[in-house]
């Protein structure tokens, strides 16, 4: 398996960029180690896919180098990079059995019989195509035919990198969970570096030990899961990553500390001294969901926030209240089997959660 790296690459797909917003990719320095399994995680529209085609070789960057285990391969022909790439829609050869599908990029290198047999009947057993190894790949549903599809890219051992390109786009949802633990078996197994491209955060989150979030061409946090979740680097991150996504609130200076319209914030020390540097106009805060606390009516509690309740999503295991404060809404989420409280609430935001952010980067004490 290869480490994977980028040299000051960037791409844009005019042939004479004349600003920063002709580029797809803005120029990155990034790393991905050997036998990492990692996930490109961003909205349409932010590179991702662009970025896996350029380290593919189905693109020719506008400036930089990527390296494979050190090796320059920024303009080698995709055949010979020894990847193997698996599409949003299944890749199959219709006429071909199962069988013959898995078998057929070992043939292309000639691999003997009976290495070739054990290797496919391996790989058809870990994706559970035992059943259907001799149907022909036509007759099959879409979700059989991704399988497939990423059984060939799998079967070979001798891969620099298996790349995915939103892989699960065309399964049914009641299998994506199983395919997703699939792959992940499969990497412990197998040690492959993999790089998974995706919209969608449940797919990244629980595939990759880490994860680049893109945002407008640019990798803004490669973190693991815990981390995009507990400190995103960037607000887009925080914004992108949870169901709801974190809460973002417009700051003002209150005394040595931050208030939300009138109310005060409690902050830590050191991230107060911090913030004292910084222009306010610059500052927000944010917090997810998941820590905005909603307290007894009758509490009197010194950072107790008053707030009134906007609505109730209920979602059966838990229930999001939204809620606003001045100007400003925030969502928090909350317990179903709790009564909610009518009219006004009262919330606080642990001094351990709170996050500020100066131009959209975290502010970190």
């Amino acid at each position: 398996m290869s480490a994977i790296s980028l040299k000051s690459l960037a791409h844009s797909y005019s042939r004479v960029p004349k600003n920063e917003s002709d580029y797809a990719i803005h120029t990155m320095n990034h790393e991905w180690e050997s036998g990492g399994a990692y996930a490109l995680l961003g909205p349409s529209g932010c590179g991702k896919s662009t970025l896996l085609n350029l380290i593919s070789g189905l693109l020719s960057p506008s400036a930089g180098n990527i390296l494979f285990d050190g090796a320059d391969v920024t303009y080698t022909p995709t055949a010979q990079r020894n990847i193997a790439q698996v599409f949003q829609f299944p890749v199959v050869y219709d006429s071909m059995t199962v069988y013959d599908n898995l078998a057929f990029p070992l043939r292309n290198r000639q691999v003997g019989r009976e290495q070739l047999d054990q290797r496919v009947r391996e790989i058809a057993a870990l994706l559970e195509l035992e059943p259907i190894l001799m149907q022909r790949a036509r007759a099959l549903s879409a979700d059989q035919q991704q399988k497939v599809s990423m059984g060939r890219g799998l079967v070979r051992s001798d891969v620099s990198a298996i790349l995915f390109d939103e892989p699960l786009t065309v399964i049914d949802p009641q299998l994506k969970w199983r395919l997703r633990r699939k792959l992940k078996q499969i990497h412990q197994q197998f040690d492959t570096t993999m790089i998974y491209v995706t919209h969608d955060q449940v797919e990244a989150l629980t595939f990759a030990d880490k994860v680049a979030v893109m945002y407008e061409g640019r990798i803004v946090q490669f973190a693991s899961p815990q981390e995009l979740f507990e400190k995103p680097s960037h607000r887009f991150v925080g914004y992108f990553i949870g169901s709801p996504g974190m809460n973002f609130f417009h700051a003002n200076r209150r005394g040595d500390g931050l208030a939300i319209e009138d109310a005060p914030i409690k902050l830590g020390d050191a991230l107060a001294r911090t913030l004292a540097s910084y222009p306010i106009s610059d500052i927000s805060i944010g917090i997810r969901p998941e820590y905005v606390e909603v307290l007894n009516p009758d509490t009197s509690a010194s950072d107790a926030i008053t707030c009134q309740l906007n609505g109730v999503e209920d979602l059966g295991s838990y229930k999001i209240l939204s809620l606003v404060l001045g100007a400003q809404m925030f969502k928090s989420r909350y317990e179903a089997s709790r009564a909610v409280p009518d009219g006004c609430v009262k919330v606080r935001f642990p001094t351990d959660h709170i996050r500020c952010y100066a131009q959209g980067v975290l502010v970190d004490a």
